[in-house]
């Protein structure tokens, strides 16, 4: 690393000009680069912290009044900028982790959630008549048409629709305390 000189000095109030702008972009731009990436370790977020930092200047150009040099401002500006985005940094990893977190424990919960309504969804089945519990089975676990039911079954079709509608009255009435959780669960699997 090389040490850095001091350069002629520009005050800003000489600066109100293009070109005498320009002078003063030139004569620190790089070396503001340089500073800023020692502070950051990011040689993109560097040049453009460097870069606002001059467009502000630009863009406050006739209102500045300096009591130091051009030099000591631009630093003084690059660093505090560097602060400011160390500082966003940090609270962006910190909000990342605690969303993170968050996210674990609603999987976590979800999958519990998920357990404990697999367990009273069979338990509930269990309960069903047998014929019953078999044609439910078919239909939501199979995936089954009534049609392929009924002739798998050698029922009729009107048979496996009113086993159906006994058996979906029967599993609603012994899970209603679960309905919430199945729609949260359902709309979570499907979003």
């Amino acid at each position: 690393m090389e040490i850095l000189k001091p350069k002629e000095d520009i005050e800003v109030a000489t600066f109100k000009s293009e070109g005498e702008f320009k002078s003063l972009f030139d004569a620190h731009y790089s070396e503001l680069i340089r500073y800023a990436c020692t502070l950051l370790k990011d040689s993109d977020e560097a040049e453009d912290i460097v870069q606002q930092v001059f467009v502000s200047f630009w863009e406050k150009r006739m209102e500045l009044e300096v009591h130091t040099s051009a030099r000591a401002l631009l630093y003084r500006s690059v660093h505090n900028s560097c602060l400011n985005r160390l500082k966003q940094w940090q609270v962006r990893t910190k909000y990342a982790g605690e969303v993170k977190q968050q996210a674990t424990v609603v999987n976590l919960n979800n999958e519990l959630y998920r357990k404990e309504l697999e367990v009273k969804i069979e338990t509930a089945i269990s309960t069903l008549p047998e014929q019953c519990a078999k044609i439910f089975k078919m239909s939501r676990f199979d995936q089954l048409k009534y049609q392929e039911i009924a002739d798998a079954l050698g029922l009729s079709v009107k048979t496996v629709e009113n086993q159906m509608g006994k058996a979906l009255k029967l599993m609603r009435e012994q899970l209603k305390d679960y309905l919430p959780v199945i729609l949260i669960l359902l709309y979570q699997y499907h979003a």
